[in-house]
């Protein structure tokens, strides 16, 4: 008999499973790839929300413990997915600058805020209020920590490629059987794919999705992350992502031409050099209502599990909620009361 079945190989699949394996416990993974937000994500890590100049929830406990699991993983697996990037946000107005100082005054924004107004050199972008820096960001290879990880399930003969089929799935009191298989306990980690999990499918998962644009840009020559009303993030090769739209109500993975033309508007207010759009990516994040992660256990079944709900910060996110929800199953320590499901599933169970 197994320890787990994962279901989900985004994310919230690939840190599960890693906290899986470091602690020895034995499981099997079933994913069908339908799911792409983890896949096309930009991987920013980035504990300031920059439209506002706020603390992104728990960032500062959340990047404790990002890095240090994924340079962990990097060595386990012999690649290399984590850069150190530059985040610097362009100021629109004299006003911005201002707002950037008071929250730069702020005892939990001081360490991430530099207080030094960065002077625009780049003469392809139009920034005459010059630009604040984020310090200790970097990007993580979301793609690459996918099909690198999947690779080495695959060599272990821990993934099975294919669609879960809740029809098959025996839930017993001590234990679970899928087909020919048993474990102790069952994660759920589906992203937006949750909302055909008739277990769990009651939680308000609302899904946004988002778009990017891959650009190639011979002349921009820019080595940092800029943020304006959008994203300009290098990838190397004079390629850049732009990103990212938040639609609520398409619920699709096919790219728009609504979504492009408004990157497109956004992008050309402040870049001035030529570019080309060699592609576009789409996916649906897995957001929640109250933009609190989904963890914990079913009201009903007790070695029944979900590993939900990341936003946009799954990269941030990912590692320090496995662990959370490992530590719940094996120690029984207490969860997060902002992560755990309990706080949707008494009102809906109680209806």
């Amino acid at each position: 008999m197994l320890d787990y079945f994962v279901v989900g190989l985004g994310l919230a699949g690939v840190t599960f499973c890693e906290t899986l394996e470091r602690s020895g416990k034995t499981f099997t993974v079933f994913n069908d790839r339908s799911q792409q937000a983890s896949k096309v994500a930009g991987g920013m890590y980035n504990p300031v929300i920059l439209k506002r100049f706020t603390m992104a929830w728990n960032a500062k406990e959340q990047l404790a413990e990002m890095l240090p699991f994924y340079q962990e993983l990097e060595k386990k697996l012999g690649v290399t997915f984590t850069e150190e990037l530059q985040v610097m946000r362009r100021f629109a107005s004299v006003q911005e600058q201002n707002d950037w100082f008071s929250a730069a005054d702020k005892s939990a924004l001081q360490p991430f805020l530099s207080t030094k107004i960065n002077q625009n050199k780049n003469p392809n972008i139009d920034a005459p209020f010059g630009f604040g820096e984020v310090l200790g960001t970097g990007k993580v290879d979301c793609a690459k920590v996918l099909d690198t990880y999947k690779k080495h399930l695959e060599k272990n003969d821990l993934l099975c490629s294919e669609t879960f089929d809740f029809n098959a799935l025996q839930v017993s009191p001590n234990h679970v059987r899928y087909r020919d298989l048993e474990a102790k306990q069952i994660v759920f980690a589906e992203g937006f794919g949750m909302h055909d999990n008739p277990y769990f499918n009651y939680l308000p998962l609302t899904g946004t999705k988002g778009e990017y644009l891959i650009i190639r840009a011979t002349k921009l020559k820019e080595t940092k992350a800029i943020k304006s009303s959008i994203f300009v993030i290098p990838e190397g090769n004079d390629l850049y992502r732009i990103g990212a739209t938040y639609k609520w109500k398409d619920k699709t993975n096919d790219p728009t031409d609504v979504s492009k033309r408004e990157l497109l508007e956004k992008l050309n207010a402040f870049i001035t050099c030529d570019y080309e759009v060699v592609d576009q990516l789409a996916g649906i994040r897995p957001t929640v209502t109250d933009r609190r992660p989904l963890v914990g256990r079913h009201p009903k079944h007790e070695n029944m599990f979900v590993l939900n709900g990341f936003g946009s910060r799954g990269v941030m996110i990912g590692p320090w909620a496995s662990q959370r929800l490992f530590d719940f199953i094996e120690d029984g320590k207490p969860l997060h009361p902002e992560i755990d499901i309990a706080r949707f599933t008494a009102k809906h169970f109680l209806r």
